[in-house]
């Protein structure tokens, strides 16, 4: 039972966590683009990087209660 809540508890964490660098960087890149239209173009590599990064703290979320539930 425990470790089932432990699993739980670490995904959840780590969707929650996601899910606001998510909508932090992609705040930040569009007010970026609405005060400066030039650097769409320059900036849509670094940001989609960004976000690729915080989707990878969703997958280690998952690889670790994968783990726990071992």
């Amino acid at each position: 039972m425990t470790v089932q809540l432990a699993a739980g508890i670490a995904i959840g964490l780590a969707a929650l966590g996601t899910g606001v660098g998510l909508g932090l960087i992609g705040n930040a890149w569009l007010a970026g683009i609405a005060r400066n239209p030039e650097s769409a173009t320059k900036s849509f590599v670094p940001a989609i990087l960004a976000l690729a990064f915080t989707e990878a703290v969703a997958i280690y979320g998952l690889v670790i209660a994968f783990q726990i539930l071992g």
